[in-house]
């Protein structure tokens, strides 16, 4: 499985910006897609961003026009740039990564947005 590390969370208040940037390890190659998911309290874990080895880019109705997602295959990394942050998009996020080979996933451990005034 490819490991995952996620950095770049933290508070922020309404209509402020934050960068969150996760980096794998091992060829990228072998990675078909990475994106990130969240997690609030009490909610099931929801598809934020989705970016494929062919640059094909998904977003969940709540996010588009605010979250850009991207991907550096060189570095083997995938960032999400969170704009127009609004309370209602705290909650962890994570990073996460599906083999071109096995089908499997792989996540990392979270990381915590909170938007608060």
């Amino acid at each position: 499985q490819v490991q995952l590390v996620e950095s770049g969370g933290g508070l922020v208040q309404p209509g402020g910006s934050l960068r969150l940037s996760c980096a794998a390890s091992g060829s990228s190659i072998s990675i078909r897609a990475m994106g990130w998911y969240r997690q609030a309290p009490g909610k099931q874990r929801e598809l934020v961003a989705v970016i494929t080895s062919g640059e094909v880019i998904n977003y969940a109705d709540s996010v588009k026009g605010r979250f850009t997602i991207s991907r550096d295959s060189a570095k083997n990394t995938v960032s999400l740039q969170m704009n127009s942050l609004k309370p209602e998009d705290t909650a962890v996020y994570y990073c996460n990564a599906l083999s071109r080979w096995s089908g499997s996933q792989s996540w990392g451990q979270g990381t915590q947005v909170t938007v608060s005034s």
